[in-house]
C-alpha cells in the first residue's frame, strides 16, 4: 500500500484543515494510507524517503532549512510531490529552491475572489487531463510566474479582470503542471481557493489524477 504525507497549516484564509481532509479522502479511495500533520517538525523528525507522496498545503509560512532540505531530497530521490493553489504554489515566498521546484510561484490573482474564467484543456487524451473538457471556475485566478521547464496541461486566459498589467494584452497562463525534480514526480494545479471550490468535480477529478500519478512508481 502506497503512503503519503500531508502537511497543512500557513493561512487560514484557504481552510487548510478542510482541503487537506478532502485530498485524504481522495488519496485514501486510492488505496493510499494517509499521515496528515499540522506541524512542519515531521519534515525534520521522519524519513520522507518512505512516503510515495507529499502534498503541501502551507500558504505562506517561514520553513527552516533543516525542513526544507530533506523535503527536497525526498523527492530528489523519488518521492512525489503534489498539490494545488496556495497550498503548494504560495508556501515559503523567502525559498527560492522550493519554488525552483515546484516550477512556479503565485504573484498576483487580478479582481480577486469571485471571478468567473474558463480553464483550457490542452489534451483530454492525456493521462493527466483524460476525459477532461474545458470547464468554468469563480474563484481566484491565479497569475503565476512559470518555470518554462514544466508541461502544462491546463490553462486559462488573461486578462479578465482589468488591471494596469492589461495594457501586455492575452496572455494564456498555465493552471495544470508536470516536471521531473530528480527522479521525483512533481505535479501542480492552481485551482483550489477554499474547499468548496476545491469539491468541484473537474478539480477533484485533477487532483485524483495528478497525486497518483506523482506518488512513486
Amino acid at each position: 500500500m502506497k503512503k503519503a504525507c500531508i502537511f497543512q497549516g500557513g493561512w487560514e484564509g484557504h481552510e487548510p484543515a478542510e482541503v487537506a481532509t478532502i485530498l485524504k479522502g481522495i488519496l485514501e479511495e486510492e488505496g493510499f494510507t494517509v499521515t496528515v500533520t499540522d506541524s512542519l517538525t515531521i519534515l525534520e523528525e521522519e524519513d520522507l524517503k518512505q512516503f510515495d507522496l507529499i502534498v503541501p498545503n502551507w500558504t505562506q509560512g517561514e520553513i527552516k532549512q533543516e525542513q526544507l532540505k530533506p523535503l527536497m531530497e525526498a523527492v530528489e530521490a523519488g518521492t512525489g510531490l503534489a498539490g494545488l493553489h496556495g497550498g503548494m504554489g504560495d508556501s515559503f515566498r523567502k525559498e527560492t529552491d522550493y519554488q525552483f521546484m515546484v516550477g512556479g510561484q503565485w504573484v498576483a490573482h487580478p479582481g480577486n475572489d469571485g471571478v468567473k474564467y474558463t480553464v483550457h484543456i490542452h489534451d483530454s487524451n492525456h493521462e493527466l487531463t483524460e476525459g477532461l473538457d474545458d470547464f468554468e471556475v469563480v474563484s481566484e485566478q491565479y497569475y503565476m510566474h512559470v518555470d518554462p521547464a514544466v508541461k502544462v496541461h491546463a490553462s486559462t486566459q488573461f486578462p479578465i479582470a482589468d488591471g494596469p498589467y492589461a495594457v501586455n494584452g492575452p496572455v494564456s497562463m498555465p493552471v495544470v503542471w508536470s516536471k521531473k525534480w530528480g527522479k521525483g514526480n512533481v505535479y501542480y494545479c492552481s485551482l483550489g481557493h477554499v474547499a468548496e471550490v476545491v469539491r468541484q468535480p473537474e478539480i477533484v477529478s485533477l487532483m485524483r489524477k495528478g497525486m497518483t500519478w506523482a506518488a512513486r512508481s
